[in-house]
Formats: C-alpha cells, sequence, structure tokens
C-alpha cells in the first residue's frame, strides 16, 4: 500500500477547516496557506504521474484485506488514468489560487473563498482516486456543494440565479447516479468497482444492466454538461470568479463527469456497441452544437462556457469511437489511437480552456466588462493578457505548433482509420468554426479600434500575470506529448488500463 495515496484528500480538507479557523485571525494566512497546500498536492500529482507508468497503486483504508477475494475495505486506487487526471486537478487549482491572490481583492470574505476552494479540489481529488461507487458519490457531493457556493460568491442576482439552477439541475443528476448506485449494489451486493466488473462477468439481466448504463451516464452527463445536459453550464461557468470558472471548465466538468462516465464504461461496465454508439453520438452532439452556440455570443465568459460542451465533445467523441472498436473486436491499435487522441484533448483543454477564462478574468478586472463589443485596443495597454490569449486562442483552434492541433489531429485520423468519415469531417468543420470565434474574440478584444481611452488602463497584477504565462507555456508543451516516447510514457498507461478489461481488476481483487 502506498501511504501518500490519502494525502490528495485529508490535506485539502484539513486546510479547509484551518482555514476558517486560523484566518479569522491572522490576516493574508488563507491566500498564501492555500497557495502553499496546493503547490504541494501538485508536487505530489507530478510525483505519481511520473512514478506510476503502467503500475497500479492501491490504498486499503484501515488496513481492510479481502475476504474470499472480496474487497470489504474502501480502496484508493492510482493508475496510469488516474494520476493524469488528478495533475489536472491540482496544477490548474495551483495556478487558479495564485490568481485570486490579486484577483480576489473585489471581494469580501476571502476566507470562505479559499476554504471553499479546498473543499472543491479535495472532493475532486476523492472522486478521481476513489475505487468504488459510494466514495466517488460522497466526494462528488463534497465538490459540487463547494461548487454551488462558489459560482454565487458575488451574490448579485445573475450568480444567484445562475447557482441556483446548477443546485436544481445538479441535484437531479446526484439523484439519478444515486438511483443507480442503489440498483447496481442491489444486483451485485458490492460497490467496488473491480468487484462489480466480476460479477456483471458472471452473467446479468440485460434490460436491467442497460437501464443502469443510462442511468449513470445521464447523472454524470449531467455534471459534464454534455448535450442535451448542458443548460446549466453558461449561467455558472459565467456567473463565476474567474479563477472558478477556470476550475469548473478545465478542471471540474472533467473530474466530476468526463473521467468517471470513461472509467466506469470501461473498467465497470462490459463495453457494449449500442452504449458506445449512445456516448459517441452525444460526444458528436455536444462538438457540433456548442460551438454553433458559442459563436452568436458577445459575452466572452458565456462564449466560453459554450466552447468547453464543444471542446469536451471532442473527448467523448474520441473515447466513444474507441469504445465502438473495443466492443466489436476489431482494429485494437486504431481504438487505442482514439482514445489516446481523447486523453490527450482532456489534457490541453485543461491548459487552454483555464488560460482563456484567466484572460477573461483579467480584462474584466482592467475594464470591468466582459462584453466584447465594449472592448477594443487593449493589445498595447495590456500586452501579455493579449499574448497569453492569443497563445490560447490558437490551442483551442487548433493551429500548429499549439497542443490543441495534435490532439485534434489524431482524433480525426483515428477517425479515418476506424471508418468513421462523417465523424472526421464534422470534427475539421467544427476546427474551423472555432477559429472563426476566436478570430472575433482576438479583433473585438485587443485590435477594434474604439472611442473609449485606454491610456490608463494597466497591465493586471503579478500572481494573475504569473498564471496566465504558465499556462500559455503549457500550450506550448504539451504539444510535446505527440513525441512517441513522451506519449508512450504519460498517455499509454491510461489507455492501457482502459482497454485491458483484466488489468484494472487483478491489482484490486487478484484475478
Amino acid at each position: 500500500m502506498n501511504p501518500l495515496l490519502p494525502l490528495f484528500v485529508i490535506i485539502p480538507l484539513a486546510a479547509a477547516f484551518l482555514i476558517m479557523i486560523i484566518g479569522r485571525f491572522v490576516s493574508e494566512f488563507n491566500k498564501y496557506f492555500t497557495s502553499l497546500v496546493l503547490l504541494f498536492l501538485a508536487c505530489l500529482s507530478i510525483y505519481f504521474l511520473l512514478a506510476t507508468g503502467n503500475n497500479q497503486y492501491v490504498y486499503k483504508v484501515g488496513g481492510w484485506e479481502p475476504v474470499n477475494k472480496i474487497p470489504i475495505g474502501i480502496y484508493i486506487v492510482m493508475d496510469g488514468f488516474t494520476a493524469i487526471v488528478v495533475c489536472i486537478i491540482n496544477l490548474i487549482g495551483l495556478l487558479s489560487a495564485l490568481y485570486s491572490i490579486s484577483y480576489i481583492k473585489r471581494y469580501t470574505a476571502e476566507n470562505y473563498f479559499y476554504a471553499l476552494l479546498c473543499l472543491m479540489i479535495g472532493g475532486m481529488n476523492g472522486v478521481v482516486i476513489s475505487g468504488d461507487l459510494f466514495n466517488i458519490f460522497v466526494f462528488l457531493e463534497i465538490s459540487v456543494i463547494s461548487s454551488y457556493a462558489l459560482v454565487a460568491f458575488g451574490v448579485e442576482k445573475e450568480e444567484l440565479e445562475a447557482s441556483f439552477k446548477y443546485q436544481v439541475l445538479g441535484g437531479l443528476a446526484s439523484f439519478l447516479i444515486l438511483i443507480g448506485i442503489a440498483l447496481i449494489y442491489w444486483k451485485t451486493k458490492t460497490l467496488n468497482i473491480a468487484d462489480i466488473k466480476t460479477a456483471f462477468s458472471d452473467g446479468h439481466d440485460k434490460t436491467y444492466y442497460t437501464f443502469v448504463q443510462i442511468l449513470i451516464l445521464s447523472g454524470f452527463g449531467l455534471k459534464a454538461a454534455m448535450i442535451p445536459f448542458h443548460a446549466w453550464l453558461p449561467d455558472a461557468h459565467s456567473s463565476a470568479p474567474s479563477p472558478i470558472s477556470a476550475m469548473l471548465s478545465g478542471v471540474f466538468i472533467k473530474a466530476v463527469g468526463i473521467y468517471v462516465i470513461i472509467r466506469l464504461f470501461f473498467n465497470m461496465f462490459i463495453v457494449s456497441e449500442g452504449m458506445a454508439i449512445l456516448i459517441t453520438t452525444l460526444g458528436t452532439l455536444s462538438m457540433v452544437i456548442g460551438v454553433f452556440l458559442a459563436i452568436g455570443q458577445w459575452d466572452f465568459k458565456r462564449l466560453l462556457a459554450y466552447h468547453s460542451i464543444s471542446q469536451m465533445g471532442y473527448v467523448v467523441l474520441a473515447v466513444g469511437m474507441g469504445m465502438i472498436l473495443v466492443s466489436r473486436g476489431s482494429k485494437p491499435e486504431v481504438a487505442a489511437l482514439a482514445i489516446t487522441g481523447g486523453i490527450f484533448h482532456l489534457i490541453n483543454h485543461a491548459a487552454f480552456k483555464g488560460l482563456l477564462f484567466l484572460n477573461a478574468g483579467a480584462i474584466e478586472y482592467a475594464i470591468g466588462t466582459r462584453n466584447l463589443k465594449e472592448m477594443g485596443g487593449l493589445a498595447k495597454s495590456m500586452p501579455v493578457t493579449s499574448a497569453t490569449s492569443f497563445v490560447a486562442s490558437m490551442s483551442i483552434s487548433g493551429i500548429p505548433p499549439f497542443n490543441g492541433f495534435f490532439s485534434k489531429l489524431i482524433i480525426i485520423i483515428a477517425a479515418i482509420m476506424g471508418r468513421f468519415y462523417l465523424l472526421a469531417v464534422l470534427a475539421v468543420i467544427v476546427s474551423i468554426i472555432t477559429l472563426a470565434s476566436f478570430l472575433k474574440f482576438q479583433r473585438y478584444a485587443f485590435y477594434n479600434k474604439t472611442d473609449v481611452k485606454r491610456d490608463k488602463i494597466k497591465e493586471v497584477p503579478f500572481p494573475m500575470i504569473f498564471s496566465m504565462v504558465v499556462l500559455s507555456v503549457f500550450c506550448l508543451a504539451l504539444s510535446l506529448l505527440i513525441i512517441p516516447e513522451i506519449r508512450e510514457a504519460v498517455l499509454t498507461p491510461a489507455v492501457n488500463i482502459l482497454t485491458d478489461p483484466l488489468k484494472y481488476t487483478s491489482t484490486i481483487i487478484g484475478q
């Protein structure tokens, strides 16, 4: 057992507790302590990313060993896929916390903000490393309840309305997930993901099984804001403080939505062609409809929110194509390539979409508006924001040599090799429309002529600049994942744990 694994949950939850107590008496404690805690978690997550590879670490809470190969304790699991998502959570969390040092001064109750941020990160870490369904649900609720409060943090009418809508649909999603978990437990008498896989492999009622899969997909699809479950996302992401928007879009919908869908449908359920086609269809609809909803937006943060739906569509589409090929038992190398492209784009999206929301926050911080029509001429007065937003815009649009190009290229090649020609064409078209959307943003925000004098506008404070510059470097550095040796070290272990039906269960229950 690796004793470091529980620290991903223990440390942020303990930090939230300490912030609420010590922060009341020591000024400035909350912001620097949060950054220090998240720096440690980021370093720990990088350590596991480098150390895990094709290995699998398991921590049995309380030391409970399996009885007759039945896991009776709570399991914490770290593998190649988990390590990637844990890295995304804690690195983006660290940069958001650093960015908040200056940004959050416009709000009151900083203690609450940092405590809620730690709770949300602790909850997301818990979701990702949990090896059983019930604890996934518990940590899911910790993270989403924190996110409800953070969306409403400005306590203005717009924020409260967005948070209420988010809570209603989030509550519905949690209900669907809980019912799905209850039905699985009723049938299998276990909550451990690996043990459920074994129970389902021994035989199951097909109708019952499909119904449970649809419940789980609907619940986590709502958390991931996939079309047609997306109604809460544009309001929530645009209303939240920008560092929280970066967390919600860059991390949250992945950790509590996309990650769990991928994990459960590969490592718990038996991959079926019908469900794989449904998931691919949802991904395609999200990719296409999301970009068309985005291109007409003039509120920059709403434009970014709709693009989150579209870009997550690429990920779900790629993984869905891989599932179809796995279910058919044909072209395993193409299935692996599609899933590789999906995970690659998952990582890339965290970098460029997190950066874009931080750019949006910087612009709003400087000039007090999110409306593109009220911007213009900011390139000279905000050169760092302008340069980093250009990097992010080209990355999300799939322009080489930025990271988004390579992940989209892998997805399109996999689609062609798998004979999903229509999906390949749609992926290219959506990328072109995305480019048009972000060229509009660049023109109206930074280069459009305006009658408003921009002489008094200055670049944002250093902590905000630092986070934006680091993420823009990530947008370039992540392109290196296209190199076969680096891809083999980082992405291939994640693909292997998903595509090998016995690899995940064998370490946990010894089969």
